[in-house]
Parts: structure tokens; C-alpha cells; sequence
């Protein structure tokens, strides 16, 4: 598959619901149709709805707040949009083309960097919380995990919550009543359900929820107070995620330059302990 043209295709499509407030369910249809690209603009109205899991009027109502007269409208509107998504025959085989759709989702990305002022207030979120509670459930939490063993290095408490059950509630509650002030949650496909309840109950602490997630229609857009986007690949039987880590070493830097002084001081002290616990061999 082409990876500019299906970057370009899903932005378009994208596109359609900037500066729209949509509901909760209508988020769960703009997902859909994001997530299932050309295929979509052949759908009908309860096909879409089955797929999004809402009801068939939903999708109709859907439709008309995005200002087409029903669903056939916007239908015949997503063909155009994703209008020539298939890739030339030479694209390679189906490795190749999950790397590909993975350089698409990194080419989008950098294509959003450049609105560098809500990255740049996003670290300034994050360095300023204290702790830092950071959020990621079952296939996000390795994320959460690389994300919090270098951003310890330079924030003086950071808190991985990586498990779900009634401890992720008693520990969301503890970092609020610390002074946490901010929660950066990973939420990836296939959507925990935990995940999204603890969102609900970080916002109910009063604590910002700061949210990457792999599109800005996902489920995390109903609880986050910002959320940034990074396409997840599907091409493979299990989903790759280079664009949400990529985005995750974008944060951390808008952390570290967030605090400069702060930064290069707690950098140069771990410099000096590793040396002399000989931590690196190099």
C-alpha cells in the first residue's frame, strides 16, 4: 500500500470532523470510518453501525451533524476522500507494505510537530507535576514503561501505573493527593475498558489528562483535556507502534525543555552515581 496516498486519505477524512462537537457516540463512528479507510465509502448505514457498535439512526444523525443531508450523502463524500488508497502493484509484499503504513503514521506525525506550541505545552504540563502519574494497561504498558524509565531521569517522581483492578484507583487518588497535578495515559487499541474508567476517575481527582492515543477520534478523546494522536499499524497480526513511541521521545524532550536547568542538573548527577557504580561498560 502507498503510504503517502493513504496518509493524505486519512488526514482528508479526518477532516471532515475539525471543529465539530461530536458526541460520545459519534467519536465511535468518526473512529470507525477512520479506521477502516476506503472500504467505508462502500458501506452501508447498518454496516457502519454494526461495526461501530451504535445504532443505525445514530449513523444517519451522524451524518447530518457533519452537514450532509444522510448517510448516502456522506458516503458518496468518503469515496472521494479515499479515492485512489490502493497502493501500485510494485508495492512489495505484506511486510514491506506494514513498514510503509508505519512510515506513513511517522510522516503524519511530523506533519502535526509542526504546530510545535502544543507539544511545547504539553511538557510544561507534565514538568510541572509533581509526581507525574504515567498511565498504560495491558499492550500500552511497555510505552509507559519507556517512557517513564527516561523521563525519572530528569522529573523528580514519576509513577508507572501499569496494573489495573481496584489498586489503579487507590494509586491514581494517592499521586492526586501527593500533588499531582497531571496524568499522561497511553491508550492504544483494543481500548481497555479500565483504561478509559481510570480517565474518568483522573479527571474526577482534578487531574489533567494529557493522552496519546492513535487517532484524534479514539475513545481516550471523550476523557482527555488534550490529546495527541500517533497512528497505530494493523497491517501484521499484532499492531505495531512506532509512531505512539516516537511521539512518547517527543513529549519527554517538550518535558526536558519545559526545564532546562532543572534537567541538565539532574542529567550531569546521574552522569557522576552511574560512573561511579560503573552502571555502563561504555
Amino acid at each position: 500500500m502507498n503510504d503517502t496516498v493513504v496518509t493524505g486519505s486519512t488526514d482528508r477524512v479526518l477532516g471532515l470532523f475539525e471543529g465539530v462537537r461530536l458526541t460520545p457516540t459519534q467519536r465511535r463512528i468518526a473512529h470507525c470510518l477512520v479506521q477502516h479507510g476506503s472500504a467505508v465509502g462502500y458501506l452501508s448505514a447498518a454496516e457502519v453501525a454494526e461495526l461501530a457498535g451504535v445504532s443505525q439512526p445514530s449513523v444517519t444523525r451522524f451524518a447530518t451533524a457533519l452537514g450532509h443531508d444522510g448517510y448516502p450523502a456522506l458516503r458518496r463524500r468518503l469515496r472521494e476522500l479515499t479515492a485512489g488508497t490502493t497502493g501500485p502493484a510494485d508495492a512489495g509484499n505484506e511486510l514491506q507494505q506494514a513498514v510503509r503504513t508505519e512510515i506513513g503514521n511517522l510522516d503524519r506525525l511530523a506533519g502535526q510537530l509542526a504546530d510545535r506550541d502544543r507539544i511545547a505545552g504539553a511538557g510544561r504540563l507534565l514538568a510541572a507535576s509533581r509526581p507525574l502519574p504515567v498511565l498504560g494497561l495491558r499492550a500500552a504498558a511497555p510505552l509507559a514503561t519507556y517512557f517513564a524509565y527516561f523521563a525519572a531521569k530528569v522529573h523528580p517522581d514519576v509513577r508507572v501505573l501499569d496494573d489495573g483492578g481496584s489498586l489503579l484507583a487507590d494509586r491514581l487518588d494517592q499521586a492526586a493527593a501527593a500533588g499531582a497535578t497531571v496524568l499522561l495515559a497511553f491508550v492504544l487499541p483494543r481500548y481497555p475498558r479500565e483504561t478509559l474508567d481510570a480517565l474518568r476517575e483522573a479527571r474526577a481527582a482534578g487531574l489533567t489528562v494529557v493522552a496519546i492515543t492513535d487517532s484524534p477520534v479514539s475513545p481516550a478523546s471523550e476523557h482527555a483535556d488534550l490529546v495527541l494522536p500517533a497512528g497505530v499499524g494493523t497491517d501484521l497480526v499484532f499492531d505495531l507502534h512506532t509512531a505512539p513511541m516516537t511521539l512518547a521521545m517527543v513529549l519527554l524532550q517538550a518535558l526536558c525543555d519545559a526545564a532546562p536547568a532543572d534537567t541538565q542538573r539532574r542529567l550531569e548527577a546521574f552522569e557522576v552515581s552511574a560512573a561511579r557504580r560503573q552502571v555502563f561498560v561504555s
